[in-house]
């Protein structure tokens, strides 16, 4: 995952500029997507996304990531997200928000291979499964 939004551009632009200072969130959390909903400008200027899961079980769940290491940091606890009781589609993106609902997004990316997540299913995102790079 490699895309910030341009909510977190600007902060972290602003905040090494000396224009501002940026706090971080003290929880990130891992959300889930059907569509790449980033493509319209307003979202990705606002730092938010159309197309996340809703009902059937479905929360963001927490993540933690290691210290970066060559412009890259992962996941550094496995994230599972609690059985759905209804069937979500076929998840085909994610991101990385400052909040459990609402807020922003900060990191956004497709997934390697969509899975389709139906009644009774999960999904985990096992340890350093999700990266994100500053290219």
């Amino acid at each position: 995952m490699s895309a910030a939004s341009n909510c977190l551009e600007d902060a972290v632009l602003d905040h090494v500029l000396g224009n501002t200072s940026y706090t971080p969130a003290g929880t990130l959390y891992l959300g889930l997507f059907t569509n790449d909903s980033t493509n319209a400008a307003d979202n990705l200027e606002a730092g938010t996304l159309t197309d996340e899961i809703s009902g059937n079980a479905y929360v963001r769940k927490s993540v933690t990531f290691g210290s970066s290491s060559s412009g890259s940091a992962s996941n550094s606890a496995t994230v599972t997200f609690d059985p759905a009781t209804g069937n979500w589609g076929t998840i085909t993106h994610l991101a990385v928000l400052d909040a459990s609902s609402a807020g922003n997004v900060l990191f956004w990316g497709a997934l390697t291979t969509s899975k389709t997540i139906e009644s009774g299913d999960t999904m985990q995102f096992v340890l350093n499964n999700v990266t994100i790079s500053l290219a």
